[in-house]
């Protein structure tokens, strides 16, 4: 890490923190707590001149080539910034046509290109790979709802990553191998994990708290000219990894494959790399049924009693995610919130209506649920649980 590196990053996790901290604290005090406009100006105009001043100083400075570790946590500290130029509306993409911090715009995309990631701040910026210092990491403020997101944003990460692990070893085993029902069994236990850390989300985090003070830094921004969406919890490989394996979603689906070819730049590129792999092997669930004249063994009952448990408690992450965390701080609160402030309510980009649409449908695939519009496993998930003695 230069010394130009270093100074940034100590700033990210002191100064930055406070004056965020500071302005959470004014807008929390207003009747509309949506309202960013002319509000906090000081503090505003500390955080862009600061922020721009460190990142001058690193532009000129140039690439120093210190390897891809060094590089993706500077370009997270640069997304971190300017994150937080955008929540408080320093910069607001629909009266704009090209980002008016150029320096950091540069300093981003110089990043995102040399390393193969979009050039923003994403997902494994703030959860897999945020290094903590003195057992602190970073973050945009001090409020507890927001470490609070994070460190169970985080623990739902590395399980579904475990489960993801789990199911990919089956792959060159066969599932009529002796030692798939170790890793089934591995998968079911980092899926009742998942579950665990969304329910204490969903439990322990404050709606009006999360919806006005942490969600607001995930927006979208412009680099350049470009706009790129709000960094997403499920920008990894592992639960597409999970939705492919088991043979709930498929790669060669138009709307699915959309969603990963959104997803890829927003994704670290050993899991870019996972993700593109999958995409080609064959699922697990068409295992099954290709085995159809196995059903009667011992190893396929065995084998197929836990890969149905596998996929229920993958469906319900879904639905859990979905039913409880999506509408709680997402489709509730916003209700009532101001019409003013609608367009700007995504992380994603498009309307409210049309992500909660496009996310009930995800769930519905997740879960192989019964329906007429869309094409689901229901069908092939009733089969085998008739095979089940």
């Amino acid at each position: 890490m230069t010394k130009n590196t270093a100074a940034f990053d100590d700033w990210l996790r002191t100064r930055f923190v406070e004056i965020n901290s500071a302005l959470e604290k004014i807008y929390w005090q207003q009747d509309d707590k949506a309202n960013v406009e002319f509000v906090g100006e000081q503090y505003k105009h500390q955080l862009e001149h600061e922020g721009n001043e460190y990142i001058s100083k690193l532009l000129a400075e140039g690439n120093t080539d210190e390897g891809f570790d060094s590089a993706f946590d500077l370009l997270g500290n640069v997304g971190l910034f300017m994150a937080a130029c955008r929540r408080h509306e320093i910069t607001e993409p629909s009266r704009e046509t090209t980002s008016p911090l150029v320096e950091a715009s540069a300093l981003a995309m110089h990043i995102g290109a040399s390393i193969g990631v979009t050039p923003r701040f994403a997902t494994a910026h703030l959860t897999t790979h945020n290094k903590a210092r003195n057992g602190v990491y970073k973050r945009f403020t001090d409020l507890p709802d927001e470490k609070l997101f994070i460190d169970f944003n985080t623990k739902g990460i590395l399980a579904y990553k475990r489960a993801a692990d789990a199911l990919l070893k089956i792959q060159p085993l066969g599932v009529s191998h002796p030692l798939a029902a170790d890793l089934l069994k591995v998968a079911k236990q980092a899926l009742r994990e998942v579950i665990e850390s969304n329910n204490i989300l969903y439990t322990q985090l404050d709606t009006d708290r999360f919806f006005y003070c942490v969600r607001p830094y995930y927006k979208p921004y412009r680099v350049g000219k470009e706009i790129y969406r709000g960094a997403n919890a499920g920008d990894f490989a592992g639960i597409n990894v999970i939705d492919m394996l088991l043979g709930l979603c498929a790669a060669n689906e138009p709307s699915y494959s959309q969603m990963l070819v959104d997803k890829f730049l927003y994704m670290m590129p050993e899991d870019q790399q996972i993700l593109r792999e999958s995409m080609r092997m064959p699922s697990i669930m068409d295992d099954f049924l290709a085995a159809k004249n196995e059903r009667h063994s011992v190893w396929f009952q065995e084998h197929l009693r836990l890969f149905i448990q596998v996929c229920k408690l993958h469906g319900d992450t879904a639905i859990g995610h979905h039913n409880q965390l999506v509408s709680k701080f997402i489709a509730q609160p916003s209700q009532h919130m101001q019409q003013q402030h609608m367009q700007k309510v995504t992380a994603s980009g498009p309307p409210l209506h049309a992500l909660l649409n496009s996310l009930e449908q995800l769930r519905d695939k997740r879960a192989a649920a019964k329906r007429a519009d869309i094409r689901t496993r229901y069908a092939d998930m009733q089969q085998l649980k008739q095979w089940i003695k």
